[in-house]
């Protein structure tokens, strides 16, 4: 939506945001103005086990078609202490559309993981991520592909490349610049349509677009950001301008 006096990219990527604990009435009011822009909402860590607005939000969710999407963090937690069935349940009782199954944080096997992704997918879309958060633990390129396709072959509709909210993790070295080797896995084990690449930073987001295109899917966008990330797919800042200017 615009005024449209200007031609401006067609943007089909989808934008990911991180709910990292906001207030019932800060979630109208961003749907209210951004809704537009915004394709899935994922309550980060724990949030949504100790949220006391998550069915208000959930409920503002479905209003806007915005697909939620419980961490993975939460899910991991549940898993080793031999609850991810009973997570599960609860997650469904509670009206959450989808769920990101990862093994980031607890030691668990590719097969442990195909096993829970083929739970989740029995009533969720499920979201796969692939990397570790520790950076000491970083995988090869071929780990990478590797994971990605027992994940896709498991059920998964979406893999997501770990980036942390810090973004110096997974895809990212220590400073935050993209690991390239890591990220051309990614997309040759899934293809770029499906998958999600955490972004928390607008560098990493103006790197990606002017990549893969205005269309690529972007995750771990802070809600603040989602403004400012439509305009840098349209080409509308300096870092992806020849997006819209030739």
């Amino acid at each position: 939506m615009g005024p449209g006096f200007l031609e401006l990219p067609t943007v089909a990527g989808r934008t990911h945001v991180l709910d990292r604990g906001l207030a019932p009435d800060a979630v109208a009011g961003l749907l209210e103005f951004t809704g537009e822009h915004v394709d899935v909402w994922k309550f980060g860590w724990g949030i949504a086990y100790v949220d006391r607005g998550l069915g208000r939000k959930l409920r503002l969710l479905r209003e806007h078609r915005v697909v939620s999407c419980l961490g993975g963090t939460l899910l991991e937690i549940a898993w080793a202490q031999g609850r991810a069935e009973e997570c599960l349940a609860w997650a469904e009782r509670a009206g959450l559309d989808a769920v990101e199954v990862s093994r980031g944080v607890v030691e668990m096997s590719l097969d442990d993981k195909r096993e829970l992704i083929k739970t989740a997918c029995q009533a969720f879309t499920v979201f796969a991520e692939t990397g570790r958060k520790d950076a000491g633990a970083a995988a090869s390129a071929a780990e990478w592909q590797e994971e990605i396709a027992e994940d896709l072959a498991a059920g998964a509709t979406w893999v997501i490349t770990e980036g942390r909210e810090s973004g110096t993790v997974g895809i990212y070295d220590g400073s935050g610049r993209p690991r390239q080797d890591i990220v051309e896995a990614a997309v040759g084990a899934a293809g770029v349509e499906r998958v999600m690449f955490e972004a928390p930073r607008m560098a990493q987001q103006a790197w990606l677009i002017n990549r893969f295109g205005p269309g690529v899917n972007l995750a771990n966008i802070a809600p603040d950001d989602v403004l400012p990330l439509a305009t840098l797919r349209r080409g509308l800042r300096a870092d992806t301008a020849a997006l819209s200017v030739t």
